[in-house]
């Protein structure tokens, strides 16, 4: 799967054995760099479980190790909303 910008990725060890402890991201950008088959560079966020960016990264990860997240946009916008 080649992720797009915008996309909600759970990232394991399946990725890269960097990645231990899993953890939610969204892309911001993939990377045209070249590398190895099957792996990319990837920009973005990573996420808490409420959705909320905690820190911007770059990730080394094997694309078939990447899996899409099921996260709800509509209710993280909720809480927002509901912050202000």
């Amino acid at each position: 799967m080649l992720p797009r910008a915008g996309d909600v990725l759970r990232v394991t060890k399946a990725a890269s054995v960097q990645f231990i402890e899993p953890m939610l991201f969204r892309v911001i950008r993939v990377h045209d760099w070249p590398t190895y088959d099957g792996w990319a560079w990837l920009d973005g966020y990573q996420l808490n479980t409420a959705g909320d960016a905690v820190e911007r990264r770059s990730i080394f990860v094997q694309l078939n190790g990447l899996q899409r997240a099921n996260v709800s946009p509509t209710a993280n916008m909720r809480s927002r909303a509901s912050v202000g």
